[in-house]
């Protein structure tokens, strides 16, 4: 159990979250171990079987609390919310450019543009801090492939070209980011490529997580400015998809879930013991992995950048909420063009 920026973390399995009075408890096996003031708390993440009362669920709705479960390994599982807010002129035109097809494109270039370059600067920092010349050669000529793929972007002229050149830089990057690792952290993560649903290795199921709670991040920033999370550009709408929240993802997944990943690694701060190996060869964080990355997930977004675009400093858990505000501002034609986080 972890309170980190008005956020409540539960990760132990059974936990029950009950209200008494204006406070909020958590009970494990009859036992309260936290308790916390309701009003110190702006949301709640869950994993796995962790249970609320009625009137907290009550209170958290009527409020406008955000409470989210996700399974064992970082998925998103359901959301409370309460009444609908936002502001309708912006749904609309949000809706509006859905049904543009020169719009979306135009979005979806802007957000693979950002992924893509993003991508690129984790693997030159690598090439930056390795001591080994073979493989800062090759970190560097990967990340010369995948400038080439970005500058292929403008020339897309449908989604599915656009997401062609988006499947081809990302094999590229995966296929360098190990080089990224340091070399004694390599036998306890091996990783050769992408793979989810289960993950099916240490990397992989570490990623997944990380994914999972910024596109959490993601979706509740739509939400605060306004937009529809459900209706994306660059992903395809489905039943109960957040297409919005994943696009932005994209932008986010080098700088704040891959690098953080690596981190973590190269600094030893997670092992081979941090993780579960289940039957069918899926692989994923046990009680005390999840503890680690949330801790260090939180500790990094109370980092202070300063914004590429706004030119202002502020935290790097604002970040989304940033990029959903220029989303917007470009959706209502406040601005030209929609420029996505670029990291540096």
């Amino acid at each position: 159990m972890t309170v980190l920026q008005n956020t409540l973390y539960v990760t132990t399995s059974e936990a029950y979250l009950r209200l008494e009075g204006e406070t909020v408890c958590v009970m494990i096996e009859d036992q309260k171990r936290l308790q916390v003031p309701l009003h110190h708390l702006s949301a709640f993440v869950l994993f796995d079987h962790v249970m609320l009362s009625p009137a907290l669920l009550g209170r958290c709705a009527e409020d406008g609390r955000s409470v989210v479960w996700l399974n064992r390994s970082g998925k998103f599982s359901a959301r409370l919310e309460g009444p609908v807010s936002g502001n309708i002129l912006l749904r609309q035109a949000q809706f509006r450019a859905a049904e543009d097809g020169a719009q979306t494109l135009r979005i979806a270039r802007a957000v693979v543009a950002g992924k893509l370059r993003n991508s690129r600067q984790v693997l030159m920092r690598g090439a930056r801090e390795t001591d080994d010349g073979d493989e800062k050669e090759a970190l560097v000529r990967t990340a010369k492939l995948i400038a080439n793929q970005v500058r292929k972007i403008p020339l897309a002229e449908d989604l599915d070209t656009l997401r062609g050149l988006e499947g081809d830089a990302a094999r590229l990057y995966f296929e360098a980011l190990p080089k990224v690792m340091k070399p004694q952290a390599r036998a306890e993560f091996p990783f050769d490529c992408r793979n989810r649903r289960p993950p099916r290795d240490r990397f992989n199921a570490l990623i997944s997580f990380l994914y999972a709670l910024v596109l959490s991040d993601c979706r509740a920033a739509l939400e605060t400015v306004g937009l529809d999370p459900q209706l994306g550009f660059l992903h395809a709408v489905r039943p109960g998809r957040p297409a919005l929240a994943l696009d932005l993802l994209e932008e986010f997944r080098a700088p704040l879930a891959d690098r953080l990943a690596l981190t973590l690694i190269n600094r030893g701060q997670l092992q081979a013991g941090d993780f579960d190996e289940r039957e069918g060869g899926a692989v994923l964080l046990n009680d005390k992995g999840r503890k680690t990355v949330i801790a260090a997930y939180q500790t990094r977004k109370q980092e202070e950048i300063t914004h590429p675009v706004l030119k202002q400093t502020l935290p790097v858990g604002l970040l989304p909420h940033w990029q959903a505000r220029l989303l917007a501002r470009y959706l209502r034609q406040d601005v030209a063009h929609y420029v996505p986080y670029l990291y540096r």
